[in-house]
């Protein structure tokens, strides 16, 4: 049967939508938080003047922390046995963890001094990765295991997405509500970019907090009477940690999980290199140096780009049930690389407004992203416990933000040297240097071109299709049972 075939979503196997909107709303604070605890750092720069090299490096120790605390998180998650499972109790206390550091990472007084608000800001950033991971890991394995059906997964993941995608369409927007003083002032009462950053911050922990614990309450795992055999977290240290290891292994041992990972690593890496370049870029080329221009042209685009994003998921979903993730990754990854490349046309300091147009081709790049790759991983999940017999989704998902968070941290501190690189003082102001405003043009319109064209390489020969997956399934009902309520085995449609 040919990857064209098409197999109907067994009644059982449908996720409800209040279901596929409580899992949405952990999508959206994990985006929320991951777009606030990067972009809010330009604040560092622009408003206590410290060095582009020294904020990388304080997004780079934190999230090498995390690359060690995810994977074990994952493993804790996949053994934990709680009355209320295995995922739920991580999920609600990371909220609540994640959000209170949030709070304080941006409590610090800018009287301290560049030393100390550095070992600061150092600290409560570890803290609040580590509430973090605690949120995630879990969140991101119940999103698997939520139904074993192939089309089904894409659409969960693409709902998810949807809901996801309003926090893109706001968070454009924190630098210029840090900046404009209509919100939040200083002691003073005047306007103030750090006191806007600890307003924020309030604002934003408890929106993630009334958010985040909805996962934890409203859905329900679905896995834990196949896992009810396994050993879970019982025996002794020593043997927990070989079998971490053991799994650990396994896991980067998988080919088609490996394609992913290298894929999401370039597209989404690529994309955070240089993601402070599009901000320079239009203040100090398109704004000429005006920085609330520059800000409220880049909330424009990032509006409009998270606004067509909803379009592009809606797009990619139905678009990979059609022609199957994979091509449906090509497409959308291939629309993102015209969009790049637009951007060199239409940021134009003439006709300022032009900077919307790329937006909506942008939209595709984590729009498909994001869509395809955790329903993909799904069935790479099934076809590991067919081999091992074990579920072990937390495993996978945190080995995939380990790779992906490796990658994030080498590309923040990367990114603070290539902009140094390209010659850019934020001591001259408007006045850059004609070579440095070229620099940072090529890099923002080029890196996530090259990214983008090697991520499509890496996913050329990814083997599960649709049919390969439902082989799979049925080999694991035939062995283990059905995950959810009986019912007949899903069959093509014509």
């Amino acid at each position: 049967m040919s990857e064209s075939t098409h197999h109907a979503t067994r009644p059982e196997d449908r996720v409800a939508i209040p279901q596929r909107l409580a899992y949405g709303a952990g999508a959206f604070v994990n985006n929320l938080l991951s777009a606030a605890s990067g972009g809010m750092m330009i604040v560092l720069n622009l408003g206590l003047g410290m060095n582009p090299v020294m904020i990388g490096w304080l997004g780079f120790w934190p999230r090498i922390t995390d690359t060690i605390t995810d994977p074990l998180m994952g493993f804790i998650s996949d053994g934990a046995r709680t009355r209320w499972g295995r995922r739920r109790p991580f999920i609600f206390a990371g909220a609540f963890i994640s959000a209170i550091c949030f709070v304080l990472l941006w409590s610090f007084d800018p009287s301290w001094g560049q030393k100390t608000i550095y070992a600061w800001f150092l600290v409560f950033s570890i803290l609040f990765y580590i509430g973090f991971t605690i949120f995630c890991t879990p969140w991101v394995a119940l999103g698997y295991e939520l139904t074993p059906d192939y089309h089904e997964r894409t659409r969960l993941m693409g709902t998810q997405n949807f809901v996801s995608q309003l926090a893109y369409v706001v968070s454009p927007w924190f630098l210029w509500i840090m900046n404009s003083g209509h919100f939040f002032r200083d002691a003073a009462g005047e306007p103030d970019q750090i006191a806007g950053a600890k307003g924020l911050a309030v604002v934003l922990a408890v929106v993630a907090i009334g958010l985040g614990v909805l996962p934890a309450i409203f859905l329900r795992e679905r896995m834990l009477k196949v896992v009810a055999a396994e050993g879970g977290l019982r025996g002794t240290v020593s043997g927990k940690i070989k079998e971490f290891f053991k799994g650990f292994g396994m896991t980067l041992n998988s080919g088609p999980f490996l394609k992913l990972c290298a894929a999401t690593f370039l597209v989404f890496n690529g994309f955070i290199l240089v993601s402070s370049f599009q901000y320079y870029v239009i203040i100090y080329y398109v704004a000429q140096g005006d920085q609330a221009l520059g800000a409220k042209y880049a909330g424009l685009a990032g509006t409009v780009g998270g606004v067509s994003t909803f379009a592009v998921v809606a797009f990619v979903t139905w678009l990979a049930t059609k022609i199957g993730k994979r091509k449906a990754f090509f497409v959308s990854t291939g629309v993102s690389i015209l969009g790049y490349a637009l951007k060199w046309v239409c940021y134009n300091p003439e006709i300022p407004w032009m900077v919307i147009l790329p937006a909506p081709l942008l939209a595709f790049s984590l729009g498909g992203l994001f869509t395809l790759m955790p329903s993909m991983i799904a069935d790479v999940v099934d076809t590991d416990e067919l081999k091992t017999h074990q579920r072990r989704e937390g495993m996978f998902g945190s080995i995939f933000w380990f790779m992906v968070k490796l990658g994030l941290s080498a590309a923040l501190v990367g990114g603070g040297y290539l902009l140094n690189a390209t010659g850019f003082d934020v001591e001259l102001g408007a006045e850059q240097t004609a070579r440095s405003i070229t620099l940072m043009r090529l890099c923002d319109a080029g890196v996530p071109i090259l990214t983008s064209l090697l991520a499509i390489w890496a996913v050329l020969h990814f083997p599960i299709t649709e049919e390969k997956a439902y082989e799979v399934r049925m080999e694991l009902e035939r062995r283990r049972g059905p995950t959810g309520a009986a019912g007949a085995e899903p069959t093509p449609e014509s």
